[in-house]
């Protein structure tokens, strides 16, 4: 394809500049809510997770503009439903519970580390379902930004257990990523935010009913509230509806190459606690993705065809006219699903 000399190649340049802001800021959300749950050790995990949830639906309600709003929820087929549940108990509860069950033998840095892989799970699984050769730049960005989230949380203590429940948290945030793609279409990034809010908040409250019976929830204190709170509408309603809203504009690929700011957000926020502080390594990693993010997002390319024309089996970088069978925003392959 030919490079574009209209002036509609513009507005992909600037979508994609949106897209690459709205996914670091959603991603920043996520890492500085570590040191909201570093306050909610000792609160039951499902209940915690169903006041999340739940109260992250209620609050979407409003945003979403009315009843003929909801409309496209009543043409999901079934098969649509599944991945939405998929999504909720993959993505977020389950990815949730992986992350818990992981720290109890494996110090932080363990899931945290196999959590930053999945960029490149991401860089290779999308292409794959799409049938398609992996993104050179999108890869090696992964491959940057992997080592940078490493470089920022080093590795630690482990067993058998906690690197089978790393590998599982991995599972999780590849799941969030590519599952919802398919319905993101139909429904938008707000109204699939309060979908898989409302169905994580019952899959939330099942699990507890069934694992801690009558203490599936406590009245929390006051930190505890306020950390729920943060949870709810800081991370889950902004910081959801961003990341979508991310996706649809620069594609899974390489909205999940900012999943790199999760530890450097958190290593910037920890000293806040007095749960870690931030050093030369924590540096040296935030320098690593970042340059793995400007890499795998087209910021910076490593080379381009006098053409003007991709190499074959790769998308053109954001400002670049796409068609529509090249477009990112959501995975060619997935849109019958």
């Amino acid at each position: 394809m030919k490079q574009s000399a209209t002036p509609a190649a513009a507005p992909d340049r600037s979508a994609a500049i949106q897209g690459i802001l709205l996914v670091t800021f959603a991603y920043s959300l996520v890492g500085a809510s570590f040191t909201a749950n570093s306050v909610l050790g000792d609160y039951p995990y499902a209940g915690g997770q169903a006041i999340r949830y739940g109260l992250a639906f209620l609050l979407l309600l409003p945003l979403l503009g009315g009843r003929s709003a909801l409309a496209p929820v009543r043409t999901l087929t079934a098969r649509q439903w599944v991945r939405i549940g998929l999504v909720a108990g993959i993505g977020m509860v389950g990815f949730n519970l992986a992350v818990l069950a992981a720290e109890r033998t494996a110090e932080p840095a363990v899931p945290g580390v196999f959590v930053g892989c999945a960029p490149v799970v991401v860089a290779v699984l999308v292409p794959l379902m799409n049938s398609r050769r992996p993104t050179k730049p999108v890869l090696y960005g992964a491959l940057l930004v992997a080592a940078g989230a490493f470089t920022v949380q080093g590795w630690g203590r482990t067993d058998t257990a906690g690197i089978l429940w790393s590998v599982a948290a991995l599972v999780g945030e590849v799941g969030f990523a590519v599952l919802a793609a398919p319905v993101l279409k139909p429904l938008g990034p707000r109204l699939l935010t309060a979908c898989i809010c409302a169905v994580a908040a019952v899959e939330s409250l099942v699990i507890g009913a069934v694992v801690d019976g009558a203490g599936l929830v406590r009245v929390p204190t006051q930190t505890e509230t306020l950390a729920l709170l943060w949870q709810a509408a800081a991370v889950t309603v902004i910081g959801f509806v961003a990341w979508y809203m991310g996706v649809q504009r620069i594609g899974t690929e390489r909205a999940t190459l900012f999943t790199g700011m999760i530890p450097v957000a958190a290593a910037l926020t920890a000293p806040l606690v007095g749960a870690g502080s931030f050093g030369a390594a924590q540096a040296a990693g935030g320098v690593l993705v970042g340059a793995g993010a400007a890499l795998g997002s087209g910021v910076v390319a490593l080379r381009r065809p006098r053409s003007g024309n991709p190499p074959d089996g790769e998308e053109p970088p954001p400002g670049r006219a796409f068609t529509s069978a090249e477009r990112p925003s959501i995975p060619s392959g997935d849109q019958t699903a």
